[in-house]
C-alpha cells in the first residue's frame, strides 16, 4: 500500500481496520532504578543536577546504595523498550508488542522482567551469565533528575539470539518492526536481518535516529547507511535531524532535511519513506511522497520530566499504524502519549487515559 499526507481517503496503512498488526522491537533494555535523593547523595557520586552520564567505576555502587538505603521504584527502561511499553499500553491487546534485548541473569534482570510484565509487554530477553543487567539510576532531587546509565549486558545482544526459532517466530508474526539506532553500536547484523525480512515480506521497518553521535562516528554511520534503503519510517528530533543533514550533505531547514531524507533511495519504492521529526513543543514535521506537513503540538502544562517524550511519541504513533489508522491519527496519538509522559517522572503512563481516535 502507499501512504499519503494529502489525500485523507488513502491516508491509511491497511484497507480496513479489521485486524491488529503486531509490532516487534529490538533495543538496549535498562532497568530504571528511581529514587528521591538529596544533594549530598549526588555529591557522594560526583553527579550534577539535571545531568545524564555513563557510569564509570566510581559510580557502580550507586545501584546497591539506592536499593539498600532509599525507597526505590523499578521501571522497565531503555529507549526502544519505552516505545514498546507505550505502544502495548495504547493498543491494550495482550501480545500485541514483543521486545527483545540482552540482560544479565541477576536480581536486577528479574526486576526488569517483572516491571516489563506489569506493563503487559512480551519480553523474550536474551539472558547471559557473567554480565550484569543494564541499569539507569534515576536520582530525583525536587523537580530535577540526574541519570547514571550502566549499559553492561544491554550492549551484548547478538545475531545468534535473533536467529533462534523463538525470536524468528515473533519476527514472522509481526507486521511492524521498530529498532532504535543505538543497536547499530553492537548488533547491526540483527538490524539488517530484520530489515531484510520486512522487505522480503512487504512489511514495515522503522528506525529511530536516536542520537547525534550515530551520524558522527564513521563505523556507526556506515552501519546506518547499510540499513537506510530498507527504512520505511524514520523517527528523530530536530537536533538529530541537523546532524543527519550534515552527514548526508543536506542543507536547509529541518523540513528541508526531512523531505530530502524521505526521498533518498529505497529498496521498496512502492512504499514512500516517511520521516517524522519531533521538535519538543514546536510542530511535528512529517515528510513523505514529495510533500511536508506540520502538526501542532498541544500545549502541556505542569511538565515534570521531558526524558522519554520522544520514545512515548513513537509508541503512540506506532500503535495507530498497527490499528491501520491514518498518519494524522498517528501523529495525534504520539503527541498525546508524549504529553502524558512529560507530566510524570520517568516514562510512566499507567494511570492516564489512552488516546481515542476520531474515527
Amino acid at each position: 500500500c502507499t501512504w499519503s499526507l494529502t489525500t485523507p481517503a488513502t491516508n491509511t496503512l491497511t484497507p480496513a481496520m479489521s485486524a491488529l498488526k503486531k509490532l516487534f522491537c529490538i533495543g538496549n533494555p535498562l532497568l530504571d532504578v528511581s529514587a528521591e535523593v538529596d544533594q549530598a547523595f549526588l555529591d557522594k557520586y560526583g553527579v550534577k543536577l539535571n545531568n545524564a552520564i555513563l557510569a564509570e567505576d566510581q559510580h557502580l555502587p550507586v545501584f546497591e546504595d539506592l536499593v539498600a538505603n532509599h525507597k526505590v521504584q523499578f521501571i522497565a527502561g531503555g529507549a526502544t523498550q519505552n516505545t514498546a511499553r507505550v505502544a502495548q499500553w495504547q493498543i491494550n491487546v495482550p501480545g500485541a508488542v514483543t521486545y527483545t534485548g540482552c540482560i544479565g541473569k541477576d536480581k536486577f534482570g528479574e526486576k526488569l522482567k517483572e516491571a516489563a510484565k506489569a506493563d503487559g509487554l512480551n519480553t523474550p530477553y536474551y539472558e547471559i551469565e557473567g554480565t550484569e543487567t543494564g541499569k539507569c539510576a534515576v536520582l530525583v532531587v525536587g523537580a530535577e533528575r540526574s541519570l547514571i546509565a550502566h549499559l553492561s549486558a544491554a550492549e551484548k545482544y547478538k545475531i545468534e539470539w535473533t536467529q533462534t526459532p523463538e525470536i524468528q517466530g515473533y519476527i514472522a508474526a509481526a507486521e511492524f518492526y521498530y529498532i532504535a539506532g543505538f543497536v547499530l553500536t553492537h548488533s547491526p547484523d540483527s538490524i539488517m536481518h530484520v530489515a531484510k525480512h520486512a522487505h522480503d515480506h512487504n512489511k514495515v521497518f522503522c528506525m529511530n535516529t536516536s542520537a547525534p553521535f550515530l551520524f558522527q562516528v564513521p563505523p556507526f554511520l556506515a552501519a546506518f547507511k547499510d540499513a537506510w534503503e530498507y527504512i520505511d519510517i524514520l523517527f528523530g528530533n530536530e537536533s538529530e535531524a541537523a546532524v543527519m543533514g550534515e552527514a548526508f550533505g543536506i542543507k536547509g531547514s529541518v523540513s528541508d532535511i526531512a523531505l530530502a531524507v524521505s526521498q533518498m533511495p529505497k529498496k521498496n519504492a512502492s512504499r514512500p519513506r516517511i520521516v517524522v521529526i519531533t521538535q519538543g513543543a514546536d510542530d511535528t514535521i512529517v515528510a513523505t511522497a514529495g510533500s511536508v506537513r506540520t502538526f501542532p503540538v498541544p500545549k502541556v502544562d505542569n511538565i515534570v520530566d521531558t526524558n522519554g517524550a520522544g520514545d512515548a511519541f513513537c509508541g503512540g504513533f506506532l500503535a495507530m499504524l498497527m490499528e491501520g489508522r491514518s498518519l494524522e491519527e498517528a501523529v495525534k496519538a504520539g503527541n498525546h502519549t508524549a504529553g502524558i509522559v512529560i507530566r510524570r517522572s520517568g516514562c510512566q503512563f499507567a494511570d492516564a487515559a489512552r488516546y481515542v481516535p476520531s474515527a
